[in-house]
């Protein structure tokens, strides 16, 4: 009530307006017996746009104070969401009746069944107007963002390299600025921002960019060519130098800079800011590159990955968790690509993707795949419980998950 009530005080000229109401003195009464009548209000209604919510005290100050948005599309069920946080948004009916009253001080009841004709100055009853009875209220429940349509959506056009937009609007199709992600997808702005983060996303003439795969092979390489070409250090590239020496080479500094950003980390000095390249990260999107060829013997892998990556750093396939499985055939083992970072976000489609993938999981080669998700409440055991059986013939043996 007390949500509704302050969207009511929001709208001076409502309709209800029209007369007092009685909620001050209906939230004025205490002790035990305590009772105040009530009547109908001269606008009563169904007030269809007038929805209880029900919320609690760490909510209030963001939804007095309007910081909140609901998002979604017509066809998606509608989520509430804070700066910080995302809310699923449940209309629970109830068989109680529940009266909306609107704010100011009770009034003789005039409009009660029999007191029509009565002079309200007679009457010593006053009476609280209801000016709604409500069937229900929408509760509120902490939910994790629904962040797998950001990851659709800014997969529709990566960003390549020389690539010319043109000056049309069909030519920014598939393109989305910060406000049309904030339409389109439920997630409040600090986890949108991490959702973005998550898929080095950047944002290039206003639009929120991936960057195509080929694009940031050929810039890492090109970083990598020009630190060995000027003997820079890979822990100490310096930032002027690089960007410049890259931007002769045709290179924009946004760019460049997003890729010195998703492979290293800036450190400032006190000469000048440099960039220290991640040894893991590096070899990780060599990594990769190996095994775009799809399933290769582990041998032959190891051998094309360690003469590929940079002088200095060293291969290790425990980099490789979440990134590729791992396979018995005979006396051989193979590999293949199995990114985590490419699985569905929700609990129940990302089980049902592993699953699908095999049957049958280890936890050692499963852990990896599922401790990234997070839904409020909810652990990663409880998840493990719900989605997957567990197996072990012995204690001696390693637990088995299958399907549910």
């Amino acid at each position: 009530m007390d949500a509704a009530m302050e969207d009511a005080q929001a709208q001076p000229g409502g309709e209800w307006d029209r007369g007092s109401g009685g909620a001050d003195a209906l939230l004025g009464l205490a002790g035990a017996g305590a009772s105040l009548s009530v009547c109908y209000h001269e606008a009563f209604g169904p007030h269809d746009d007038l929805i209880l919510l029900e919320a609690g005290d760490d909510l209030l100050a963001d939804l007095l104070q309007g910081r909140v948005t609901v998002r979604g599309r017509p066809e998606e069920d509608a989520v509430l969401c804070t700066p910080s946080a995302t809310y699923a948004m449940k209309f629970v009916g109830t068989s109680n009746s529940m009266f909306l009253i609107p704010p100011g001080e009770a009034v003789a009841p005039s409009l009660r069944p029999g007191h029509a004709n009565e002079d309200a100055t007679t009457t010593s009853d006053a009476a609280a107007s209801i000016i709604k009875v409500a069937p229900g209220s929408i509760e509120l429940v902490r939910t994790a963002p629904r962040l797998d349509k950001l990851r659709s959506l800014l997969r529709e056009r990566p960003y390549v390299l020389d690539e010319d937009l043109g000056d049309g609007s069909e030519h920014k199709k598939g393109l989305y600025t910060w406000e049309d992600l904030c339409v389109l997808v439920q997630a409040s702005d600090s986890e949108l921002m991490d959702g973005l983060n998550s898929i080095s996303a950047v944002e290039i003439d206003g639009f929120w960019r991936t960057v195509d795969v080929g694009s940031v092979n050929t810039v890492l390489d090109m970083i990598l060519h020009n630190s060995v070409l000027h003997d820079w250090l890979l822990n100490a590239v310096p930032e002027n130098a690089v960007l410049s020496v890259m931007e002769s080479d045709g290179f924009t500094r946004k760019i460049v800079t997003h890729c010195l950003n998703r492979f290293g980390t800036k450190v400032e000095q006190e000469a000048a800011s440099c960039w220290s390249l991640d040894e893991k990260l590096v070899c990780l999107q060599f990594a990769r590159r190996a095994l775009s060829a799809g399933t290769m013997k582990l041998n032959s892998f190891m051998d094309k990955w360690e003469r590929s990556i940079p002088s200095g750093m060293r291969a290790d396939l425990q980099m490789l968790e979440g990134e590729v499985l791992y396979q018995k055939r005979g006396t051989e083992t193979w590999v293949h690509a199995f990114r985590v970072a490419d699985l569905p976000l929700t609990p129940a489609e990302r089980f049902a993707a592993l699953f699908l993938e095999r049957p049958r999981w280890e936890w050692k080669d499963l852990q990896p795949y599922i401790r990234d998700l997070r839904v409020p409440g909810a652990s990663s055991e409880g998840l493990l419980i719900k989605y997957a059986r567990r197996t072990q013939p012995s204690a001696d043996d390693e637990p088995i998950f299958t399907a549910r």
